[in-house]
């Protein structure tokens, strides 16, 4: 005769009922807003009633700035830690039509320990996840990377506002 005991046979139901509450809890799907909030690139979207940072954190505007004849905008979504990753939301207009490619970094300049990361496009926005170099140099920036469709790469440098 086998016996099996009580916690055997418990176990496994624990495993699929811990599961299924652990995929119970991930967000439904919302209704998007197209209307940007005050310091927000055109085109980016929100969900109503989000907070206005899908999980990254306050809105902080990094301020404008020119590179190759675009405008570009800069927006830190949370908090810049060295070692972690910051996001950021990026508004390009002017120039001779759409960037053909949008790129960031945190650092310096030359971009030096630093990778670079594509942004998205988003509505007639960018948006991008950037790695954070640890330790963050000193005097690190935003860098905006716009390529124009011709191929032609021109920069801008933002203050983190940390």
């Amino acid at each position: 005769m086998i016996r099996v005991r009580p916690a055997t046979l418990l176990a496994p139901l624990a495993a699929g009922a811990l599961a299924f509450a652990l995929a119970a809890c991930d967000k439904k799907p919302q209704a998007v807003s197209t209307s940007p909030k005050p310091d927000q690139p055109a085109g980016h979207t929100h969900a109503p009633g989000d907070g206005h940072d899908h999980g990254h954190g306050p809105a902080t505007a990094l301020g404008e700035q020119t590179a190759g004849g675009f405008t570009v905008k800069a927006v830190r979504e949370g908090d810049v830690k060295p070692g972690g990753e910051a996001t950021f939301d990026i508004a390009v207009s002017g120039g001779a039509g759409k960037p053909a490619a949008v790129r960031l970094w945190v650092g310096t300049q030359d971009a030096t320990g630093s990778v670079k990361a594509k942004a998205e496009a988003e509505g007639d926005g960018w948006h991008a996840h950037v790695e954070v170099p640890n330790p963050l140099p000193a005097g690190a920036k935003l860098w905006v990377e716009v390529e124009s469709a011709a191929g032609e790469k021109s920069a801008a440098g933002f203050d983190l506002k940390m």
